[in-house]
């Protein structure tokens, strides 16, 4: 789902989020099923525009990441915003981007992916997007052993 609500439901009822893999041509690949996210329009949340300077992975993290702090009840505006800092969590980061990059290596062509190509960019992102100033530590979540 696409909220809390949605989440919830096909939590309770059961439901899978596998589904075949549409982001990508998986046909040389032995697995063709994964569990994307369905249906995700950014320019519900973002204007085209900022949605362009983000790996999709960042575009899902500062959705979310607004998502909680609206869910939270935080009045934003009635805070020390330099007290607040985002502390956010991330396996690989922008796979698409690192691609789009090795593509252009590959080609001899400039890596122009800017502000996507580093792996821990979201939490700047989000951070801005909620106007927060405090400490923007990130960590890896996978890979522990």
């Amino acid at each position: 789902g696409h909220n809390i609500s949605e989440f919830w439901k096909n939590l309770v009822d059961g439901a899978s989020g596998a589904g075949p893999i549409t982001h990508f041509d998986a046909s040389k690949f032995k697995t063709q099923f994964a569990c994307e996210i369905k249906n995700f329009d950014v320019k519900k949340y973002m204007d085209r525009k900022e949605a362009r300077k983000m790996d999709l992975y960042t575009q899902y993290a500062v959705v979310v990441a607004g998502g909680a702090v609206t869910d939270s009840g935080l009045d934003l505006e009635n805070v020390n915003l330099i007290r607040i800092g985002v502390v956010f969590g991330a396996g690989i980061g922008g796979i698409n981007t690192l691609e789009e990059a090795t593509a252009s290596v590959t080609h001899h062509k400039p890596v122009t992916t800017g502000t996507k190509r580093t792996g821990s960019s979201f939490r700047i992102f989000i951070a801005s997007g909620q106007g927060m100033h405090g400490i923007k530590p990130t960590h890896t979540d996978c890979c522990d052993s």
